[in-house]
């Protein structure tokens, strides 16, 4: 009995003795107690609902947390701004899925596995296949994951109910011809100032990623063959696509083209529009509208090649111009805001993330309904380059918007507008040496 006691005792000091060397964040945070982390942040719910979580984090680790935000428009050249200027202003910058070849060819942020092969840092737990596949491979360049995602979205349907019944349909369509074909001449009575869709299409980065690329990738288009540095938005099976689109103009509102999100999604809270594709990321601002109670959601249609729903997101990355002690403390702060751990109060005070655990959770799903179409688009997503990721995205947006626009409006026909449209891409991506640093994301596998 002595001697089975003994054995016990030392089991149990053992058990101690490895639980007194676990990692935690307390003791990983107890050299930089005291550091000051200046992270980018944008005007948008995910980032409000980190902000109100930050506490915690600061609490725990004496670790200060220094938001700055800035509407979408003006991140990446603030963000730019800073590295050229070596100004130092930034600890953790946030990317968008286009920007991460053009901070990694800089050498301007550190990668992730860097960090993880500190075991002082690197929490045990991280569980980086926990990220949707097609998450990871949208921030990664050149085989190195560059950051970890945050405020992740996807393309959904949203449609109106009882709109949809009293014109006879049981549920939203499956496929855009569905769409087309037998909703909208149904949906649609312009004398009224109602319609059956409407499509986000205002000049700018809302027309090239809104518009013009939604009805690019489900009918076989592309923007770009990067390792051929070949330019493809006027093949056959892209012009088949905004073809398609400009067929639907007669069933959406005439200033439809000058519309940007906010207009399309106060189109639909009014019960003007019966169906709109928006960003998983208006789901709280509908389900707080007039007609949440006619709120349905379903991922969008599919196209002739399948279903290539809008992608758009973002990650943290830690500056590699910041100092040592401030990386450590910013890569604690990114690893603590983007774990499975901080997932479920994250989405319930308003954010989108982008971890399997969290999101394909049946009682998290129950409780916000747009997460179980999101996860299906996520799922069948293979390629994370719904825009190319380029070092010369600004322009290269500039020149789709302008032309997509163009035949949007009627001012040139679809033909020739993407005939006009491929040469002043193919022109630029040659004249400015954009082909070199540019990104061909790999198809994903779900066992990546």
């Amino acid at each position: 009995m002595k001697r089975l006691t003994n054995v016990l005792l030392s089991a149990a000091l053992l058990g101690v003795a490895a639980n007194a060397n676990a990692w935690s964040l307390k003791e990983a945070a107890k050299p930089y107690q005291g550091t000051t982390v200046n992270v980018v942040g944008l005007e948008r719910p995910s980032y409000k609902a980190a902000q109100e979580l930050t506490p915690q984090f600061e609490k725990e680790t004496g670790i200060h947390v220094n938001w700055v935000s800035f509407p979408y428009e003006s991140t990446l050249k603030a963000e730019t701004l800073n590295f050229v200027s070596h100004s130092q202003q930034f600890d953790l910058i946030i990317t968008d899925v286009v920007w991460p070849v053009t901070f990694a060819s800089a050498d301007w942020v550190v990668p992730v596995q860097h960090f993880l092969d500190d075991p002082k840092l690197a929490d045990p737990d991280i569980d980086l296949k926990d990220f949707f596949p097609v998450w990871r491979k949208a921030f990664t360049i050149d085989g190195k994951l560059m950051g970890l995602p945050f405020d992740s979205y996807a393309g959904l349907l949203y449609y109106n109910k009882s709109m949809l019944k009293d014109a006879g349909f049981d549920g939203p369509p499956k496929t855009w011809s569905e769409l087309r074909d037998d909703y909208l001449p149904k949906l649609t009575d312009k004398d009224k100032g109602v319609f059956g869709y409407a499509l986000q299409s205002a000049k700018g980065e809302t027309q090239t990623a809104d518009s013009f690329a939604r009805f690019l990738w489900p009918f076989g288009g592309r923007f770009l063959d990067i390792d051929n540095k070949k330019v493809l938005v006027n093949s056959e099976k892209s012009r088949e696509g905004e073809k398609f689109r400009q067929s639907l103009m007669k069933y959406m509102p005439d200033g439809i083209v000058a519309d940007d999100h906010a207009q399309a999604v106060a189109l639909f809270s009014q019960g003007k529009a019966a169906m709109i594709t928006e960003w998983s990321a208006f789901y709280p601002t509908l389900k707080d509208s007039k007609i949440a109670d006619d709120l349905g959601i379903a991922p969008e249609p599919k196209g002739p090649d399948g279903r290539y729903s809008a992608f758009g997101g973002f990650a943290y990355m830690v500056s590699a111009q910041a100092s040592k002690k401030k990386q450590d403390a910013a890569w604690l702060f990114m690893q603590w805001l983007t774990s499975k751990e901080m997932g479920k109060p994250l989405v319930e005070h308003g954010a989108v993330v982008a971890r399997q655990s969290v999101d394909t959770d049946p009682e998290i799903q129950k409780q916000f309904p747009h997460l179980k179409p999101m996860v299906t688009t996520w799922e069948g997503s293979v390629v994370p380059d719904w825009r190319p990721q380029l070092q010369c995205y600004p322009k290269f947006s500039e020149i789709v918007s302008d032309w997509g626009t163009r035949i949007q409006l009627g001012d040139v026909s679809v033909d020739d507008g993407l005939d006009k449209m491929n040469a002043d891409l193919s022109k630029y991506m040659d004249s400015a040496n954009c082909w070199k640093s540019a990104n061909q994301p790999r198809q994903v596998k779900l066992d990546d």
